[in-house]
């Protein structure tokens, strides 16, 4: 194989690999935007569950279905919100 040939064969392999790289530095990017994509409706899939649970207790506590577990789960809910409620009045009043 004379050295023009050696060459040419070196060159193509070397397209070829350009074009490769390419194609997977492609597929990456849209691997990656669809794996953002999932944690994006991950995230807002585990917020709608939060928001239920949380309507979930809410009805309970109304109708008193709450088992003592729940009552004291509810009870201490409520003191973290009224806490954090009180966090941000005092914010606000500096």
């Amino acid at each position: 194989m004379s050295v023009d040939q050696q060459f040419n064969s070196l060159n193509d392999k070397l397209q070829l690999l350009l074009r490769n790289y390419s194609r997977l530095q492609k597929d990456y990017d849209r691997l990656n935007e669809e794996l953002r994509s999932a944690r994006e409706k991950e995230r807002l899939h585990q917020e709608q569950l939060d928001t239920l649970q949380q309507q979930i207790a809410i009805l309970k506590a109304a109708t008193g279905s709450l088992s003592e577990k729940d009552r004291k789960e509810f009870e201490k809910k409520i003191n973290q919100y009224i806490r954090e409620i009180d966090k941000c009045i005092s914010y606000l009043s500096e």
